[in-house]
C-alpha cells in the first residue's frame, strides 16, 4: 500500500512563493518547455503552500511550520489548483503541443476535476480511524523526514513542535464540524486512536519512564550536531519544553475533542449510513479504481476471480497430498509452528531479514525484466511500537528525491502469532521490490516527466501494479516450494475478497461480523489481519478495490501486447511501457500501453 500526493494544507506564515505562472512558462523557448516550465511551476506554487509537502520532497523551505489543517485551507488550495486550470487554458494550444505534452494536460486538467470532486465530498471522510490519525502521523513525519543537520534546523523542529497546538485545535474544530453534519467514525476507532495518541505524551519528558520517541529522535539529532555542550544544552531545554507545553496541550485537546463526538458514532456500518452515503460511495469507486464499474460489477469481478484462484490453490493441495476443504487447509497453515515465526525480538529479526533476502532476489535478476531499475535504496523495517495499533500490515513509503531518505517498506509485527511465513514473499514483492519501489522511485527519477506525474499517484495503477509484481515474482523464478506459492494464491484472493467485502460493506450493507466471516471462509489471514482489514474498508471505502481491479487491467494488457506481437514481445520493454510515464488512470494506461503495441509491431 502507497500513496501520495501534495499535502491539502496550507502552512500560515513565512511562505515563499513561486514567480506568477504565466511569466514562469514564458521565460522557456518551445511550446513543450513553456509547458513543462509551467507545470512544474504550478507543481512549485502548491507545493510551497505544504510546508510538510516540501520536506517530503526533500526542501527545507518553511522548515519550522507544519501545514494548515482547516477547511478555509483545503477551499484555497481547490481555488488555487482551479486558477492554474484557467492559466493552463488560456495560456497554451494543446494543438502545438507534442503527444507527451498533450497526455500531461490530459492529466492535470482530469486531477483538478477529482480534487474538485474530492473536496464536495471532504467533510465524509474520516480524519482519526484505526487507519492512523494527525496524532500519529505528525511523529512519524518528525522522525523520518525532519533532517537536522544544523542548529538551525533544531530550531525548526521545535517550531514543529510548538505549532502541534495550533494543528490539534484545527483537527479538533473539523472533527467537531464533520460530526454536526452527521459524520463520525465508526465507534470501535475511538480506543486505538486515543491509545496511540496517549503512547506519543507517554515517557520522558512527560512521564517517568524511557524516552518518549519523539524526545529520543530529538535528542539523537541534536547529539549528533558538531556544536558547542551549552548550545546542545540550550536545544534541549527549548525541545522538552516545546513537548511539554504546546505540544502536549495539542494532543490533550485533541483526545478531549474525540472523547466529546464518540457518543454521536453510529457504531460500525458501511458509507451508505452518512447523508447521500450511496453517492459518496459511487465517487469513491471512480477515484480508487479509475474506471466507471458500479458497485454491483466490482462485486461480481471478486466473486469470479476467488473462484478462479481457489482452484489453482486446490491443485497445490492435491500436489501435496492434502486431504480435506480448502478451510481445512487454512487451518493447518494457520496452527502448524512450522509456518509461524517466535513472538520474540529474534522472530521479529528473522523476519526482516527474510523479507529483506526476498527483495535482494529480486534486485539480482531484475535486469533480465526491467530496462531501467531504481536508484533509490531500498529498506526493509517494521513499524514503530507506538504505532502498531493503526498501522496497516505493510506499506511503503517513497524515498526523498535527494536520496537523502531510502525508499522504506514497513511490516507491522506487533505480534508475530499473527504472521504467517508463506505470505511473506508475495507481500515483499508487492510493498518492495519489483513492486511499489519500482514503480514509484522510477517515476520520480525519470528525466522530463512534470513534477505533478512524478510525485502523483493513482490507487488502482500503483497497487495494481504492486499485486502484478506479486505474480512476476512466480515468473521470475521464486516461491520455490508448493507453500509459498499457495501463499502467493493467498494474497491474490485476499485483493479478491475486497472486492466482495467493500462493496458488501458499503453498497449491499454487510455487517462488520458478516464481512469477517466471508474473511475467513477464503483467506489465510489471521484474526488480527482480518479484523484490521475489515474495519480499514469500513474507515477508507472504496480504495480497497483498487488492487485487483488495477492487476487485471495490467495482466489484461499484457497478454493483448504478446498476441499481437508474438516473437517481437519483450517482457523488458513491455515493463517500461507500463512504468515510463508515472502512475495513469487505467483508462491511459491502455491506451500508452496500445501505442506502444503499434509502434513495436510497426
Amino acid at each position: 500500500m502507497s500513496s501520495f500526493s501534495i499535502t491539502r494544507r496550507h502552512a500560515v506564515a513565512g511562505l515563499a512563493l513561486t514567480a506568477p505562472l504565466a511569466a514562469t512558462a514564458q521565460a522557456a523557448e518551445s511550446a513543450d518547455a513553456r509547458f513543462n516550465a509551467f507545470l512544474d511551476a504550478a507543481f512549485d506554487e502548491r507545493a510551497a503552500l505544504s510546508p510538510q509537502t516540501l520536506t517530503s520532497l526533500g526542501s527545507k523551505a518553511n522548515y519550522g511550520l507544519l501545514d494548515d489543517y482547516s477547511v478555509i485551507a483545503d477551499k484555497m488550495d481547490l481555488v488555487k489548483a482551479e486558477g492554474q486550470l484557467a492559466t493552463m487554458t488560456g495560456t497554451f494550444d494543446p494543438a502545438t503541443l507534442s503527444q507527451a505534452s498533450r497526455l500531461s494536460w490530459r492529466l492535470f486538467e482530469e486531477q483538478v476535476l477529482t480534487q474538485r470532486g474530492d473536496f464536495r465530498w471532504r467533510n465524509h471522510g474520516y480524519i482519526a480511524t484505526s487507519m492512523g490519525s494527525p496524532a500519529g502521523a505528525i511523529p512519524v513525519f518528525m522522525i523520518n523526514q525532519h533532517r537536522v543537520d544544523t542548529v538551525d534546523d533544531a530550531r525548526a523542529y521545535v517550531s514543529r513542535l510548538t505549532a502541534v497546538k495550533r494543528v490539534m485545535a484545527q483537527v479538533s474544530d473539523d472533527l467537531e464540524d464533520r460530526a454536526r453534519g452527521g459524520v463520525v467514525a465508526p465507534d470501535f476507532t475511538f480506543e486505538p486512536v486515543e491509545a496511540d495518541a496517549r503512547k506519543v505524551i507517554t515517557g520522558a519528558p512527560f512521564t517517568d519512564g524511557p524516552d518518549c520517541a519523539l524526545w529520543a529522535d530529538f535528542r539523537k539529532k541534536v547529539a549528533a550536531l558538531a556544536v558547542a555542550d551549552d548550545v546542545r544544552a540550550a536545544l534541549l531545554d527549548e525541545g522538552r519544553a516545546a513537548l511539554t507545553g504546546p505540544f502536549r496541550e495539542g494532543y490533550e485537546q485533541f483526545i478531549a475533542t474525540q472523547a466529546k463526538i464518540r457518543p454521536m458514532s453510529k457504531g460500525a456500518d458501511g458509507v451508505w449510513a452518512l447523508p447521500d452515503g450511496e453517492a459518496y460511495y459511487a465517487w469513491r469507486l471512480k477515484v480508487s479504481t479509475t474506471t466507471d464499474m458500479s458497485a454491483d460489477e466490482v462485486h461480481q469481478t471478486g466473486l469470479d476471480e476467488l473462484a478462479r484462484i481457489q482452484t489453482e490453490m486446490r491443485a497445490i493441495m492435491d500436489e501435496v497430498g492434502f486431504k480435506g476443504s480448502l478451510q481445512d487447509f487454512f487451518r493447518l497453515l494457520k496452527t502448524d509452528p512450522k509456518f509461524q515465526y517466535p513472538n520474540t525480538p529474534e522472530g521479529k529479526s528473522a523476519y526482516l531479514k527474510d523479507a529483506t533476502a526476498f527483495v535482494d532476489q529480486v534486485m539480482a535478476v531484475a535486469p533480465k525484466w526491467f530496462l531501467r531499475l531504481p536508484r533509490a535504496k531500498l529498506e526493509v523495517r517494521a513499524v514503530e511500537a507506538w504505532r502498531e495499533a493503526t498501522a496497516g500490515i505493510a506499506f511503503y513509503n517513497r524515498p526523498s528525491p535527494d536520496g537523502s531518505r531510502p525508499g522504506i517498506y514497513y511490516v507491522n509485527l506487533s505480534d508475530m502469532t499473527q504472521v504467517l511465513k508463506p505470505q511473506i514473499e508475495g507481500i515483499s514483492y508487492h510493498e518492495g521490490a519489483p513492486g511499489h519501489h519500482f514503480q514509484i522511485a522510477l517515476a520520480m527519477e525519470t528525466q522530463g516527466l512534470p513534477k505533478f506525474r512524478k510525485f502523483g499517484g493513482y490507487g488502482a495503477y500503483s497497487e495494481g501494479w504492486g499485486l502484478y509484481s506479486e505474480r512476476l515474482g512466480r515468473e521470475m523464478g521464486f516461491y520455490q516450494d508448493p507453500w509459498s506459492n499457495f501463499g502467493r494464491l493467498t494474497t491474490e484472493a485476499w485483493r479478491a475478497v475486497r472486492l466482495v467485502v467493500d462493496t458488501g460493506l458499503h453498497h449491499k450493507r454487510w455487517s462488520r461480523e458478516q464481512a469477517r466471516q466471508f474473511f475467513r471462509d477464503n483467506t489465510l489471514l489471521s484474526e488480527r489481519d482480518i479484523a484490521k482489514e475489515v474495519d480499514r474498508y469500513i474507515c477508507w471505502p472504496g480504495q480497497a478495490t483498487s488492487y485487483k481491479i488495477g492487476e487485471l487491467k495490467i495482466m489484461a494488457l499484457r497478454a493483448k501486447a504478446q498476441k499481437e506481437l508474438g516473437a517481437k514481445f519483450d517482457i523488458r520493454a513491455f515493463h517500461d511501457a507500463v512504468l515510463r510515464d508515472g502512475a495513469l488512470p487505467l483508462g491511459v494506461l491502455e491506451a500508452q500501453v496500445l501505442r506502444w503495441v503499434l509502434q513495436v509491431r510497426g
